[in-house]
């Protein structure tokens, strides 16, 4: 998987401290081996979770509509996890520049739609919990249809320019055929192109989004505080809300908080406004870490379906229901006419003695 992390690692030594010592080969063991873990889990996850969306969801209403989406963002990324894994392990990139260039626009579409569909779902519950009566025009699954297809704009006007615009395949020296991806990225488009990215995919993407499920989240919780105000929108699980929300924001804060943060420490020591050697240790042993840990997102999502979606939870108790029922049903069925057979020959026995007829 393409990101600006590794892009911004991979920058020649001409962009950095001519003094300073560059070895963050670490990296590419570590991401092959995360990666491979994330792709399976992550395929599995989110196949489990596309059927219960395809077949057994019956009732859909505005999270789901946002949940869907994020499930579809999900494995659009999972599927080119190959194609890095590949890359990560013979550190050679042969598959063209174009399936590079959609690698890494897939990344930033996955994260920060990832970040935004979560922050939909996070908006949704703060209207219908703290707003009830009054947001019941505006939660519609049309509103929702539109805010997804609004996400999808926003974060593909993001993820298309840096994964298109930007040369992101090229030869490692001239006496060698062996390609690289995301690792060639020169001084100047450091200085003039990735500033501009880094800058809107971190207000737009991320601390818009952060503020914005913290302050739905701290809601939230004061309206759950006064028995008066949840009344008004009925019948309310206060245990299962408050889990909901911790659940939410851990899996927010784990996944995309130590990444974007790094991301503007990285900004900084690369574009030269935070400098020393010491620095930029640290800058490209912290960068991989949080990107293993950024990926993981899509594994995690499914746990996010699950505990938001009250008919989610009931769609998956009722599959296990009837397949409990389908395998007890041979036992039952035996028991059944086991039972039968004993009273017929209990019945016989008595007509016998008793000199009745059978016939």
């Amino acid at each position: 998987m393409a990101n600006l992390t590794q892009q911004l690692d991979s920058v020649h030594s001409s962009a950095g401290s001519p003094n300073c010592m560059k070895n963050d080969d670490f990296k590419y063991p570590l991401y092959s081996s995360v990666f491979s873990v994330v792709f399976v889990v992550g395929l599995l996850t989110n196949m489990a979770a596309a059927y219960i969306f395809a077949c057994s969801l019956k009732l859909r209403n505005e999270t789901t509509t946002y949940m869907m989406n994020l499930m579809v963002s999900d494995l659009l990324f999972v599927l080119t996890l190959p194609f890095r894994i590949f890359y990560f392990i013979n550190r050679d990139w042969p598959f063209g520049s174009t399936l590079c260039k959609l690698s890494v626009s897939l990344f930033y579409t996955n994260l920060y739609g990832s970040i935004l569909f979560l922050t939909c779902i996070s908006v949704d519950r703060f209207l219908a919990i703290v707003y009830p009566i009054r947001s019941r025009g505006l939660r519609t699954k049309r509103n929702a249809k539109l805010a997804c297809c609004g996400v999808w704009v926003l974060v593909l006007s993001g993820s298309l320019p840096t994964g298109f615009l930007l040369e992101t395949t090229a030869l490692k020296n001239a006496n060698s055929t062996t390609q690289y991806c995301f690792e060639n990225f020169s001084k100047n488009q450091w200085k003039s192109d990735l500033s501009k990215v880094v800058m809107f995919i971190e207000i737009v993407g991320f601390f818009i989004p952060l503020l914005l499920n913290v302050c739905c989240s701290i809601m939230v919780l004061r309206t759950l505080r006064h028995p008066q105000s949840v009344s008004r929108g009925g019948n309310l699980n206060k245990t299962k809300i408050v889990r909901m929300i911790a659940v939410h924001l851990l899996i927010f804060c784990f996944c995309f908080v130590p990444y974007n943060v790094n991301l503007v420490f990285y900004a900084l020591v690369r574009g030269k406004t935070l400098k020393g050697c010491s620095l930029e240790t640290v800058a490209r042993t912290v960068n991989p870490i949080t990107l293993c840990i950024a990926v993981t997102n899509c594994c995690f999502d499914p746990i996010v379906y699950y505990f938001t979606s009250e008919t989610i939870q009931n769609s998956i108790k009722r599959k296990s229901q009837i397949n409990t029922k389908f395998s007890k049903a041979p036992q039952s069925t035996a028991e059944t006419n086991g039972s039968g057979l004993h009273h017929s020959l209990r019945t016989l026995k008595a007509k016998v003695f008793h000199g009745e007829s059978t016939v």
